[in-house]
């Protein structure tokens, strides 16, 4: 069974910057960071292979986040920048074997959540 549990989270302005934390008790999975807004589908945010190559993100929140892990142990950070009220959810991290990028059903596993609020 691997486990992820995600740090970071908090209520900032808008504008600030957070830096969220995924620790993953396996070795050798790609991670991706999702986020669910109050009445929104959860959605993909960004992604980066195990070997902390190839950062994909979604188009809403590129230029603006940044993924990122140093080995295939380390945690995996995601440091969001300029925030917007609208990047308000509960930011989620999930492992999987086969991808890093948008494809939620191919992800195995998943942490409980970290609650990021931005007010203007």
């Amino acid at each position: 069974q691997v486990h992820l549990v995600e740090s970071g989270g908090g209520l900032v302005q808008a504008g600030d910057s957070l830096r969220l934390s995924c620790v993953v008790s396996g070795r050798a999975y790609h991670v991706g960071w999702f986020r669910q807004g109050p009445g929104k589908e959860r959605e993909f945010v960004a992604g980066i292979t195990s070997t902390g190559s190839q950062p994909f993100y979604a188009d809403s929140v590129k230029g603006r986040f940044t993924i990122s892990r140093d080995t295939a142990e380390a945690p995996v950070f995601l440091q969001m920048d300029t925030l917007v009220p609208e990047d308000t959810a509960i930011y989620s991290c999930a492992a999987s074997k086969v991808t890093w990028k948008n494809q939620r059903h191919l992800y195995d596993y998943w942490g409980q959540g970290t609650v990021v609020t931005v007010f203007s």
